[in-house]
């Protein structure tokens, strides 16, 4: 199908991994918790932007250029590192009454989710090993190759987000009537976003 090879195998690939935790799961979670089903579906459109860029860069064999020039991957990956540290930092430490780290607007949402995605590196090179392991080389078809595999991946992401954030708005919904564990939640989700900016800083 459009030379990509197993294609019923690359759909379920693409499913575990948009399944495993990271800061994309994590930014629908919170947005959707911030800013209800329109900001979770901001995000989730945020988070296939992001991915579109990066998966077209490693088309463009933008992982080689990273990977030639190690100080370049580095000073990305450790701005990814510092922005989601941040960003934990600033929902761990957020008292009652203060503004949200993530204000309640989607146009922001989108942004936050697009600034996440982008912020690591290591998506492109992941992209770069990916893709071929799923491209037929008897029919590849060049650019239409990529282009279906980069729509399945946005369709599947899209799908899979608004699960996320139709869950989440039902599950945020119980939870709203008790703030005490609304900043509990709100807490744990800012050690994760620190967790996964030493995560992103200290991989190789």
């Amino acid at each position: 199908m459009f030379g990509i090879a197993d294609y019923g195998a690359f759909v379920v690939a693409i499913v575990v991994f948009l399944a495993i935790p990271g800061p994309g799961n994590l930014a629908l979670i919170t947005s959707t918790g911030k800013g209800g089903i329109r900001g979770g579906l901001a995000a989730t459109l945020g988070v296939i932007a992001g991915d579109q860029v990066l998966m077209w860069l490693a088309v463009a064999g933008v992982a080689a250029l990273l990977a030639a020039y190690p100080a370049a991957f580095n000073a990305v990956q450790w701005g990814g590192a510092a922005y989601l540290a941040w960003l934990g930092w600033k929902m761990l430490t957020a008292k009652p009454g203060d503004a949200p780290v993530i204000n309640i607007r989607p146009r922001q949402y989108f942004q936050q989710a697009v600034t996440i995605t982008l912020l690591n590196p290591k998506a492109i090179v992941f992209y770069m090993a990916f893709f071929p392991l799923f491209v037929d080389p008897a029919r590849h078809q060049g650019l239409l190759t990529f282009g279906a595999m980069a729509a399945t991946i946005a369709a599947l992401t899209f799908l899979y987000g608004l699960v996320v954030v139709l869950l989440t708005h039902f599950l945020a919904e119980r939870l709203r009537a008790n703030p005490v564990i609304t900043r509990s939640l709100e807490k744990v989700a800012g050690l994760f976003l620190i967790g996964f900016g030493v995560k992103l800083a200290l991989s190789k």
